[in-house]
């Protein structure tokens, strides 16, 4: 038997407030334990899959960057809602995804925020629910109460042991939750197991708008983690219980032992004994008491009893355990009067406009003025590197090097930097333009500092540098002519690399790769908005419609890296790898695409590369590692400086249109790479320590090319 687990991620936890929060809702809590409810989930169902079925988590846009830096090295695909619509078209959004896999799978639906200490017996009853559930059945767990209680719903089974369902009620009043049980109804624990084929024949006779407009959701290609699109915005909003649950007579109740709490009030998380946090020093006199203290603060109690006190930085709630749920209430007035307390303490905003002020500052006064200065030779060329005394290093010049920095500083002057970018730029680009041009109209990839040839060979990618080098400097009005005329003539010189099957040929071990095609694009792009409706649109199209056809995985809506003669993957593990900083890039590159040309293809695929590339977010450290495999899995934990960078720029543009990006989180890791004095740290080993080795200069490009689009967004 092949189960699917299914880990509903919705629910705010509003009666867990302070603690749990819009940004932080309390499945990403931990409340009773060392691991937040979301991971005990994944711990829970993780051994019920077998050697065939696929934990598959259902989660909203804003929670994609939690569920990946807590999911660690599960093995599980994310089914990303642009909008929470209840809990019907989520457990739809899950069954169709099984069903297109494995039609006769037996999907298990359990929420993100139920705390079950007996991880054994939860998975005994599921394998005994999923033998009924193979026959055709819907069987939810109903949970043997061990007291009346007004904060759960029940079921009223139809007799002993695994029984049809009779009837299921709402949350009852104490009086009528004393009668329900003794009357031998259960709590509606809310989790069930089903075949995947039956719960789409039961949506489509009882709930056909919440399966079709779930359907047309789906982008292309379901293989893999699935962003799913804005159609399933206007999916009927209706509970699972409501659509299906209630009204089929498919279903079944199997009355269950093991302890469970959906933890939904402080009272509950007090009952677990596990929740104190923090520094708490109690009086003689006290007595029970929840208390839970934020990182270096102290609460101190004299004398008080069966009180929840919980404080957050920014927010304290002192509740008598008795009246915890009504928190709910208390959130609901502060949502009017001071909603930043209702998001978090620091939300997705206010980190990023705080970071964004430091950063601004440490480009304009820190990076900028060392790498004009000690980044540059007395012949205008630029070097390599800057080690951490402050001296130049390099006796050596690579082409891509000499062109980013021309770019960075174009850049510069025209986001207004006050430096002498303009006579950088100019004599930079004629030394470069003296040393590097071959005679067939490519640029060589390295010579000496005195000029002298040391690799004549003309790298696609260093080509797609100087393409945007020369961009650059038209735009900043530096002789935008004569930059226009050498552009078009590499541009026909690169006729030579073109490869027959479309785009061009990389001359490297690699000749068939993504990554130069990226610049490329880039630099197209860069030209497009200096001399549109041209050639260079042309070329921008043709490099995306690769992507599309060959670059970017169908199934999976990843983008992989190196690939054969055909645009096939390339055999064994270069084809395999999946760089998590190339998804973030894409997906910067193909929106700004979309955007110019009102293309609805780019918009989704740069979502679901951005949600790949979250999954290569190491949830420790807060940084994007270097390589994945076509899994998803990580294979490489050193992070290296630039992934952060086009993390933070996709961020950014995709926050633009719809909130989520967690721009805000990703400036907090690229800053961890960065050193006041305008130097900056390349390699982050995996324990978290960095490699000591000079700060290379390839990098400026990488940061000036976030902050610049960090300003265009503020902007905004």
């Amino acid at each position: 038997m092949a189960i699917y687990p299914v880990i509903l991620c919705g629910g705010a936890g509003t009666r867990l407030w302070p603690a749990s929060r819009d940004h932080r809702p309390k499945q990403f809590l931990s409340l009773a334990g060392d691991l937040s409810l979301f991971q005990e989930t994944i711990a829970r169902v993780a051994p019920l899959t077998g050697a065939h079925g696929r934990i598959v988590v259902v989660a909203g846009r804003d929670h994609a960057s939690s569920i990946a830096d807590q999911l660690d090295d599960a093995d599980a695909v994310l089914l990303i809602e642009p909008v929470g619509r209840d809990s019907a078209p989520a457990v739809t959004a899950a069954a169709e995804w099984i069903a297109r896999q494995d039609p006769d799978a037996v999907a298990l639906f359990v929420a993100s925020d139920h705390h079950i200490p007996d991880a054994a017996g939860f998975r005994a009853a599921v394998l005994e629910g999923a033998k009924a559930a193979e026959e055709g059945r819907i069987v939810t767990f109903g949970v043997r109460p061990s007291e009346p209680s007004s904060a759960y719903g029940y079921i009223q089974p139809d007799g002993p042991g695994l029984a049809p369902v009779k009837r299921f009620v709402e949350k009852p009043d104490r009086r009528r939750a004393e009668t329900y049980v003794k009357e031998g109804y259960l709590w509606n624990s809310g989790n069930f197991v089903v075949r995947a084929d039956v719960l789409l024949t039961e949506l489509e006779a009882h709930a056909p708008e919440v399966l079709r407009t779930v359907r047309q959701a789906f982008p292309a290609g379901d293989g893999g983690s699935t962003a799913l699109d804005e159609t399933f915005s206007e999916a009927p909003r209706i509970s699972i219980d409501y659509a299906v649950m209630e009204k089929s007579d498919r279903v079944s109740v199997l009355p269950v032992g093991f302890g469970w709490s959906d933890l939904g009030a402080w009272d509950a998380v007090a009952a677990t004994g596990e929740a104190d946090r923090g520094l708490w020093i109690g009086g003689g006199g006290d007595g029970a008491n929840l208390v839970r203290a934020a990182e270096g603060m102290v609460i101190a109690t004299a004398g008080v009893s069966d009180l929840a006190i919980i404080a957050e930085p920014d927010a304290v709630l002192v509740c008598h355990l008795s009246r915890s749920q009504e928190v709910k209430g208390l959130v609901e007035r502060l949502r009017k009067i001071s909603p930043r307390h209702v998001h978090g303490a620091a939300s997705e905003e206010d980190v990023l406009e705080i970071r964004a002020r430091a950063f601004d500052d440490w480009v304009r006064f820190n990076a900028l003025p060392l790498w004009a200065t000690t980044g540059v030779a007395g012949d205008g060329g630029f070097y390599e590197a800057i080690d951490r005394t402050g001296a130049p290093v390099g006796d050596f010049r690579r082409a891509r090097v000499q062109a980013r920095q021309a770019y960075v500083y174009s850049a510069a002057g025209q986001a207004g930097w006050a430096g002498p970018w303009r006579r950088l730029v100019t004599e930079g680009l004629e030394r470069f333009e003296t040393t590097n041009r071959r005679p067939d109209g490519l640029y060589r990839t390295r010579v000496s500092v005195r000029g002298e040839v040391l690799n004549d060979t003309a790298s696609l990618y260093d080509q797609a540098f100087v393409l945007l080098a020369m961009a650059a400097a038209a735009s900043a009005g530096i002789e935008p002519g004569l930059m226009g005329s050498r552009a078009q003539a590499l541009r026909e010189a690169l006729e030579g690399l073109a490869h027959p099957g479309g785009g061009w040929r990389e001359d490297a071990s690699h000749p068939h790769q993504a990554n130069a095609h990226m610049h490329l694009l880039e630099a197209c792009l860069a030209w497009e908005a200096i001399e549109p409706g041209g050639a260079w649109a042309g070329m921008a199209d043709t490099i995306v419609g690769l992507a599309e056809r060959a670059f970017i995985d169908p199934d999976g809506g990843f983008l992989r890296e190196f690939f054969d003669a055909d645009w096939r993957p390339a055999a064994g593990e270069a084809g395999r790898l999946v760089e998590p900083g190339h998804q973030f890039e894409w997906a910067w590159l193909l929106t700004r695409w979309g955007r110019a040309r009102s293309d609805d293809w780019s918009a989704g695929a740069a979502r679901r590369l951005y949600d790949a590339g979250l999954r290569g977010i190491n949830s420790a450290r807060g940084v994007a590692v270097d390589e994945m495999d076509d899994g998803l899995a990580v294979r490489s934990g050193r992070a290296r400086l630039w992934p952060q960078t086009e993390r933070l720029k996709a961020a950014l543009i995709l926050a633009e249109d719809l909130p989520g990006g967690h721009a805000g989180h990703a400036l907090k890791g690229l800053q961890a790479y960065l050193e006041p004095t305008g130097l900056w740290r390349d390699k982050q080993e995996p324990d978290g320590s960095f490699v000591i080795e000079p700060a290379p200069a390839s990098s400026l490009y990488h940061i000036a090319a976030a902050w610049l689009q960090l300003r265009e967004t503020l902007k905004l």
